[in-house]
């Protein structure tokens, strides 16, 4: 008997921070391959990785970096430390909360709130303003601050949590926009288990974890020059502890610009000399799409001819 050609592909399977309602959930609601798959909410970075790597997950949608809180430290170090993983695109989700209670009560009946700590800063000075003799109760996440709540589990009175909360269940939205930052930005990253870097589009992101070789004066501006010497742009510098001993750091670095590019291909080479680990996080597009300018002095065709003179030197050629 003949095969069946008309089987439907094998669905696809996104592993992200759950519950539905999060912020991460709307990050992977912008990837055009995760729409009709199957979605797989876990409870932290860590298990949304270990998905990628046993196998349970195709990718995992992760936050990375927010642009009031800065880099996200479980995820950068989860990267930094759990092999055979790679970046294949990042999304940014724009942070707006929302104050919700359980059907039926008002602002009025709120004195201790549930939220995640993170959200609770972002949304302090809104609070301390509107319901000035509250407390705080912390919890793992937007979703699970909202549940809390509706389920009496908590004991809370209301939670922050992400208007898309209103979609998944009946809450009452006590009130809308209560960050205090109304341009606060969280940077997601799309991971699965390593494969070739799509091909450039000319606006791309290149992600590294690069330790530094020795302690010593100059140490990090050596790094750095490897990438200034090139006319490569860094979006993101990030320290983070190797963990090893005092004072022992490693470096998550954004770079504008894509692997197959000779300038940031010749930073890399640069990069390996330099450095006793190196780890390549992905070359992918950039969710703002914005061209990466740069001299001409570092177009790929300089590059390009640099090697070629250099070849001439080295075989003879007359007037190399």
């Amino acid at each position: 008997m003949l095969p069946d050609t008309d089987l439907p592909p094998a669905r696809r399977t996104y592993s992200y921070l759950g519950p539905a309602g999060t912020f991460t959930e709307a990050a992977l609601a912008q990837v055009p391959e995760a729409r009709d798959q199957i979605w797989r909410p876990v409870r932290n970075v860590g298990e949304a990785l270990a998905d990628v790597v046993e196998g349970r997950s195709d990718a995992a949608m992760i936050a990375i970096e927010n642009s009031v809180d800065g880099g996200v430290s479980t995820a950068q170090d989860a990267l930094a430390t759990v092999p055979g993983l790679r970046i294949v695109g990042e999304y940014l989700v724009p942070v707006n909360f929302v104050l919700v209670g359980r059907p039926g009560a008002t602002l009025d009946d709120v004195s201790l709130i549930a939220a995640h700590p993170v959200a609770y800063g972002q949304c302090l000075g809104w609070l301390s303003e509107n319901v000035p003799a509250h407390a705080h109760l912390p919890a793992s996440s937007n979703v699970a601050s909202a549940l809390g709540v509706l389920d009496g589990s908590s004991g809370a009175d209301a939670a922050i949590a992400a208007p898309g909360i209103v979609d998944h269940h009946e809450v009452e939205v006590l009130a809308e926009k209560i960050g205090d930052n109304p341009n606060a930005v969280t940077r997601f990253v799309l991971v699965s288990r390593t494969v070739a870097p799509a091909p450039p589009t000319g606006a791309d992101k290149t992600s590294l974890v690069v330790e530094l070789p020795e302690d010593h004066p100059g140490a990090l501006l050596e790094l750095l020059e490897q990438f200034a010497t090139r006319g490569i742009n860094l979006s993101l510098l990030a320290s983070r502890p190797i963990g090893d001993a005092l004072g022992r750091y490693r470096f998550v670095i954004d770079a504008d610009g894509h692997v197959h590019d000779e300038r940031m291909a010749d930073a890399l080479l640069g990069l390996r000399r330099f450095s006793p680990k190196v780890i390549f996080l992905g070359s992918y597009a950039r969710a703002d799409r914005a061209i990466v300018r740069y001299p001409q002095r570092y177009s790929d065709d300089v590059f390009v001819e640099a090697r070629d003179w250099l070849r001439g030197l080295l075989s003879g050629e007359p007037g190399a």
